[in-house]
């Protein structure tokens, strides 16, 4: 097998068990805080942090990649997840808790952040697609695996951390194999705080899905836990429910990407976020129904699971290349602050109001998500508009 093959396929691997990781550490923790008697406030608070930890540091990762190279980054980021996991169930502090989880949140960026172009450096030009869309794929199955760690617990409450630990040992070990590699040197593009208001003027309808996404995700994950208990439903039932959202994304992702490829993907989007905003509305109707409930999940994961890719998709289309590395950087800090509202204004609702409305809540930003779309007007030329625009800002041209 040729090296570039055997690391590509480690990194698959790798990705799977960081998807396995996040999958389980997020509903895990709120079922053991929930049976802590912990405020379902203090809850989402505390989920919050793993995304703080990504928000803070992902805007330095470039220079230890540069420095160390991709897999030392990697190695680095898994190192810090272990740490986390091996600290958390040693103390049950809330404090603690918050620092253990923007550890793992750091580690989990940098592992995502290296790995993620290293698949990008040595994917050929003619597999590229096909090698990005697997590795998204490696870790949907991770995260929808996840949820099932739950079931460990009746052995104790170390049990499904011990599991991740003996997940991140097989990781270290594969990676051990593999050699290290550096990125390529780029320039470094000029009047950058300009970019950012050229990408939000040009495309900010195709930025939303990003938000969405992290919303979506962080409050099924984090607070969905919360309601099932709440509502009556078991930790078991908690296990079996919360990966279907996942299944239904990972089921139809390429269906829905190569569909969108033939007849356009703000036509694609909106009709799936209109069947996902239905789904989430009609949720709180399945009462205590577990078959119904994964169902309902799984429609709405088949319609709105692919939501970042596509916006990302979306945003290539209708701007220049040169703006794309800026849209990534808007996309991950979009996501990161819809993980750390998500769970917040949840807790607040399941404290405060009728729990159902979480749900309702997602409903209700992707139904504004599909009327935004009716305003948002694909600027004609925008590909030339936007490298006209580019060039101009590089030149000091841009007001």
């Amino acid at each position: 097998m040729p090296a570039s093959r055997l690391t590509f396929y480690t990194l698959i691997v790798v990705v799977a068990i960081a998807g396995l990781s996040q999958g389980l550490t997020l509903p895990l923790l709120a079922v053991l805080l929930e049976k802590q008697g912990v405020s379902s406030v203090a809850n989402g608070v505390n989920a919050a942090a793993l995304y703080i930890g990504m928000m803070a540091v992902s805007p330095w990762l470039e220079i230890p990649l540069r420095r160390l190279g991709f897999r030392t980054t990697l190695l680095i980021g898994l190192a810090l997840m272990a740490l986390a996991t091996i600290l958390l169930p040693l103390s049950h502090h809330l404090i603690l808790w918050f620092v253990w989880r923007m550890l793992l949140g750091i580690g989990d960026s940098a592992l995502h952040f290296s790995s993620q172009l290293w698949v990008t450096a040595i994917a050929p030009p003619d597999r590229r697609g096909r090698d990005i869309s697997m590795y998204g794929l490696a870790y949907g199955i991770g995260f929808s695996v996840g949820p099932l760690g739950l079931n460990l617990l009746p052995f104790g409450a170390w049990a499904p951390f011990a599991a991740l630990l003996a997940a991140y040992a097989i990781a270290f070990l594969m990676m051990a194999r593999l050699q290290n590699a550096y990125p390529e040197e780029s320039s470094r593009p000029s009047a950058g705080h300009n970019r950012y208001a050229l990408v939000f003027r040009l495309g900010w309808w195709a930025l939303l899905p990003s938000f969405l996404y992290g919303y979506m995700e962080a409050s099924l994950n984090a607070s969905f836990p919360v309601y099932a208990l709440r509502v009556g439903l078991s930790v078991e039932s908690v296990s079996v429910i919360l990966p279907a959202f996942v299944i239904g994304s990972i089921l139809l992702q390429l269906p829905i990407g190569s569909l969108s490829d033939r007849i356009g993907r703000k036509k694609v989007m909106s009709v799936c976020a209109g069947i996902g905003a239905i789904a989430f509305l009609l949720f709180p109707l399945a009462d205590q129904s577990v078959w119904l409930m994964m169902l309902i999940l799984a429609a709405a994961g088949a319609a709105v699971g692919s939501f970042y890719s596509l916006g990302l998709a979306y945003a290539a289309d209708i701007l220049p290349s040169s703006l794309m590395p800026t849209v990534g950087v808007i996309a991950a800090m979009n996501f990161s602050v819809a993980s750390i509202l998500g769970p917040n204004l949840n807790g607040y609702v399941l404290d405060h109001l009728p729990p159902g409305l979480i749900f309702a809540l997602m409903g209700v930003l992707l139904g504004l998500f599909v009327l935004a779309g009716g305003l948002f007007r694909e600027r004609p030329g925008g590909e030339e508009r936007g490298d006209t625009l580019s060039a101009s800002m590089n030149t000091g041209q841009l007001s």
